[in-house]
């Protein structure tokens, strides 16, 4: 048997944050106020800083740097709080600036002005990895495995070479207002010559939430899911209807490179399956929560096997965890990414937004995962040099020997 299934799923880990205010220093006319914070918060800490540093640097930088047209105030003052968060040695706690706070909404949301592709490369060229159906860059002829040599956009100034450039900038530089036109210079497969595609963008909706049948009957239902976000609960709510309505003898969940999400959201997703109890503990500075299920499932009892791999991360490895730890769910493929930690979103002014961690989870066995991950029952990995997804049938398999679930 021979299953096509999309091979490279690319997600942003888009998470909740919480901000407390800090004042940094004020800039008042051209007079420069830098002064001393100090802050006792009845938990045996204060904090104290001279920013007077910050602004002989910055003078210095006004007074001798090589090209001053560079010296942008907004984004040095951008880097200087950037800087702030990676210096707490935490790559989940950070600063967005407002473009990449927006662009982060969006992603969650799934819903976004934009052409419709998924981005990525190939030997180091920005490649298109796959064309959203109905959408303006596949109506355009865009396919998957062109490359994307140049972006031009005269409304918003953009006009660059793509050598080189990050994926962040790429996707900022082809997403836009609906009805905006980019022009992507495109070398498609096996041409000669490049072309100019000139396309205009429309809303794009991105599904977090796909279910396909397989197996040897077309009675198995393989879940993928892609993020937990906006869009996922009642996207997940159809896909339930579909398996129900068409009597699946077996649901496969597959959380391969999910980065994950909003942490209710696995919980929502979860409680299909497991009829009560905890599903996850979340371990704070000051004091622990235990997150039970949220309501009645119409999974429960179903056979049921979960596919995982080194790009399952956070939210998807609690619902993983939690599926293994309360009903003894085999978790198919390969060992977890082993994101153990709890950020929370909160929106700053202009725009910007902070990610930082404010607590640890853990599952119902009391485990934390972080840099470890969950290690699979069944270990398998899939030949990207074939169609078939080896570990979608190792997982028909092992479903197979699995008559049903009991809650643990």
């Amino acid at each position: 048997m021979k299953i096509n299934l999309q091979k490279t799923r690319t997600a942003l880990l888009v998470l909740c944050l919480m901000f407390g205010s800090l004042f940094v220093g004020v800039r008042v006319g051209e007079k420069r106020v830098g002064f001393w914070t100090s802050q006792n918060d009845g938990r045996g800490g204060g904090r104290e800083a001279d920013l007077s540093l910050m602004w002989q640097v910055w003078d210095r930088l006004e007074d001798k740097f090589l090209s001053p047209d560079k010296l942008d105030a907004e984004k040095m003052m951008y880097g200087a709080v950037a800087g702030m968060t990676a210096a707490l040695d935490d790559p989940y706690t950070s600063f967005l600036a407002p473009t990449d706070n927006q662009r982060s909404k969006e992603d969650l949301s799934g819903e976004f002005g934009g052409v419709g592709i998924s981005l990525g490369f190939i030997d180091k060229t920005l490649a298109v990895m796959a064309p959203l159906p109905n959408n303006p860059a596949i109506k355009m002829g865009i396919k998957a495995g062109d490359l994307i040599l140049h972006i031009k956009d005269e409304k918003t100034g953009v006009d660059i070479d793509t050598v080189g450039i990050g994926l962040l900038e790429a996707v900022n530089s082809i997403r836009g207002e609906q009805g905006t036109p980019v022009t992507l210079t495109i070398l498609h497969e096996g041409a000669n010559s490049t072309e100019e595609i000139e396309i205009v963008r429309d809303t794009v909706v991105v599904a977090s939430v796909e279910l396909e049948w397989v197996g040897s009957d077309g009675k198995t239902a393989l879940i993928r899911l892609m993020k937990f976000g906006e869009r996922t609960l009642p996207e997940w709510r159809v896909a339930v209807d579909e398996i129900l309505d068409q009597q699946a003898t077996g649901v496969i969940v597959d959380f391969r490179n999910n980065p994950g999400g909003y942490l209710q959201r696995a919980i929502d997703l979860v409680s299909d399956f497991i009829p009560d109890g905890v599903v996850v503990q979340q371990r704070g500075k000051d004091r622990t929560e235990t997150f039970t299920v949220s309501r009645r499932g119409r999974l429960i009892g179903m056979p049921v096997v979960a596919l995982v791999n080194r790009g399952s991360a956070s939210a998807s490895e609690i619902m993983a965890g939690a599926m293994r730890d309360r009903l003894g769910v085999q978790l198919v493929g390969e060992r977890t990414f082993g994101k153990g930690t709890v950020q929370e979103a909160q929106d700053l002014i202009s725009g910007a937004g902070l990610h930082v961690t404010i607590a640890e989870w853990l599952l119902p066995s009391g485990d934390n995962i972080h840099g470890d991950g969950l290690e699979v029952d069944v270990e398998v990995k899939d030949d990207p040099a074939t169609e078939e997804d080896e570990q979608v049938l190792r997982a028909i398999e092992v479903l197979k020997e699995v008559e049903g679930v009991a809650v643990r």
